[in-house]
């Protein structure tokens, strides 16, 4: 987060006049932004034109669906907002569902859309609809710019909110005749790092005394902790303590070492085998709890304690009321609490080590299946291993997505992108395109479900132009399989979810990226490592068979998980 300076980064001559757009794109070069992905439309074009002598990259997609998934992407890998440009009516709404996921996702973007001329105009209610209004519930900010003088001010309040505890999108609406007016060129705002309130230390004390006094004391790692100060402190918690940690499926990978002490993902809500661990636990400790994620445990009166350490109070609910709050830095929180800890003897993490095991050799089941179509648990297994420890995969939403959060074992931080907050489909290329564009050299694979594929799959263009080293891996079954499998586990008769498929080969081909099909489960692996070899866009479809779905991940456990623990 960044806070207002009301120091001018430049003091201009105050007779000096500038087009207010001129001095919009001024206020995002302040703000250090690199670049804006977008789709312009008629009343951007003064603003396109004051970016054509700018320093910031316009990068043109082709939707502003993926525009805003990949600045939202970017804002949760640099934690500075990133930006999206749409014009006004259609464009504003294709950006909404971006915002969405901004939002609840914690993840810091700036979405900014034209709009008819304001002072007058010729064309009635042509294309318009209230976007400001529309956008309001769905950011932190939302603001119509009706005077071009306010534009540094507006700015760098929007890039405050944006990027501050929790981040999260923010919208300003920049109207055609409002971007042509010619405005003073005023002062622009700089930005200082803050100093982030400290927790009060009684509740350090109280923390400290609660972990002393637990016999299975044991730590989640949530949404909310993935931020980059927060896993070294983290990492020295868990390295001092000797504490056992689990994650929710955004938490995932935060704590890219100990993996003797990772116990699992929460990736259901209940019933797995890492719950009977959750059950044991007489002391919870959450780091960086949000309410968007399904909750891994249930919490009743009288059961365990549990420890909320966020930037902000818990949002209380039926499910979630903790006995202390831990409110301020995270980070120093963690260090603060590690630094009057000593391991304990009279902790006992041997049900925990159990679990542990328990796990893992569930993990190891079917991962080398002959099978064909593939099961997702050799998909799984091959995809680790010839993913390097830096390597990044980016999940869209499909029944898959709980089989990588469960089995994907990961080492170092920001590794898995996966969303749980909206779950929203079609997030998973332009997510992975990001992550291409920002670590080039890493290997990225973009994986998705022929559903979620084909909602933005015609981002495979933006892919090739920018020439991104990415594999992009379509699961197929020729339906929409999460539901299928909730129809299925609600014992309704299959029906309503199944779908046609075009050739991805050639799809892929006509694209100008190479495309592939796995015909045999033994070649699969060596299929996904020849593409990260010869670099370029790559795209391999893979059939799925999800007929284990029900059997692994609803009866078996529910039924048996901890009397096999």
């Amino acid at each position: 987060m960044r806070d207002l300076d009301t120091r001018a980064s430049a003091t201009p001559n105050s007779d000096a006049r500038i087009k207010a757009s001129d001095l919009l794109v001024k206020a995002l070069e302040n703000e250090g932004v690199e670049y804006i992905f977008g789709v312009p439309g008629e009343e951007n074009l003064d603003f396109v034109e004051s970016l054509r002598t700018s320093n910031i990259r316009l990068i043109l997609t082709r939707h502003e669906q993926a525009a805003g998934f990949m600045a939202a992407t970017y804002g949760r890998l640099t934690g500075k907002a990133g930006v999206c440009l749409a014009t006004l009516g259609p464009g504003a709404t294709n950006l909404v569902t971006a915002a969405a996921y901004a939002t609840l996702g914690a993840m810091p973007m700036l979405m900014i859309t034209g709009q008819k001329p304001i002072k007058a105009s010729k064309q009635g209610r042509f294309q318009i609809v209230d976007v400001v209004a529309m956008m309001r519930p769905i950011t932190k900010f939302a603001k119509q710019i009706v005077n071009g003088d306010t534009i540094p001010s507006l700015v760098r309040e929007a890039f405050r909110l944006a990027e501050e505890e929790r981040p999260g999108a923010v919208h300003l609406e920049l109207p055609e005749d409002i971007a042509a007016e010619v405005v003073t060129d005023r002062a622009l705002f700089t930005a200082r790092s803050p100093r982030r309130p400290s927790c009060d230390e009684r509740a350090i004390e109280e923390a400290v005394a609660m972990i002393r006094a637990a016999k299975h004391p044991l730590l989640l790692v949530g949404a909310g902790a993935n931020r980059k100060r927060i896993i070294g402190a983290l990492e020295g918690f868990v390295e001092k303590t000797g504490i056992p940690f689990f994650n929710t499926q955004m938490g995932k990978g935060v704590i890219g070492r100990f993996h003797e002490l990772y116990i699992g993902t929460a990736a259901l809500s209940d019933g797995d085998y890492l719950h009977c661990a959750i059950d044991r636990a007489d002391l919870v400790i959450n780091a960086g709890h949000d309410v968007v994620e399904k909750p891994p445990f249930l919490m009743e009166h009288g059961g365990k304690q549990v420890i909320h350490v966020n930037f902000s109070p818990a949002a209380v609910d039926e499910v979630y009321f903790p006995q202390l709050e831990l409110i301020g830095d995270v980070a120093s929180s963690f260090r603060r609490i590690a630094a009057a800890l000593e391991p304990s003897p009279g902790h006992d993490f041997s049900y925990f080590m159990r679990v542990r095991e328990t796990v893992l050799a569930h993990i190891r089941e079917r991962s080398d299946d002959p099978a064909y179509p593939l099961v997702p648990q050799r998909i799984v297994a091959d995809v680790r291993a010839v993913m390097p420890r830096d390597g990044i995969i980016a999940l869209d939403n499909g029944a898959y997505k709980i089989w990588f959060a469960r089995n994907y074992l990961t080492q170092q931080s920001n590794t898995v992108l996966l969303d749980n907050a909206l779950a929203t489909m079609g997030a998973g290329l332009p997510s992975a395109m990001m992550a291409a564009f920002l670590n080039p050299g890493r290997r990225v694979m973009a994986i998705c479900g022929d559903g979620g594929f084909m909602m933005n799959s015609q981002e495979l263009e933006t892919a090739v132009r920018l020439e991104l080293d990415l594999v992009v891996l379509i699961l197929r079954d020729d339906a929409y399989g999460m539901i299928r499998w909730k129809q299925a586990a609600a014992d309704l008769p299959d029906w309503g979810l199944e779908f046609g498929n075009p050739d991805f080969v050639q799809y892929a081909n006509s694209y100008g990226a190479v495309g592939h099909r796995v015909g045999a489960t033994e070649d699969f692996q060596g299929i996904l490592e020849n593409s990260f070899r010869d670099g370029g866009v790559h795209v391999v479809e893979a059939p799925i068979d999800y007929s284990d779905n029900k059997r692994v991940l609803i009866d078996e456990l529910h039924e048996s998980a901890c009397v096999v623990v």
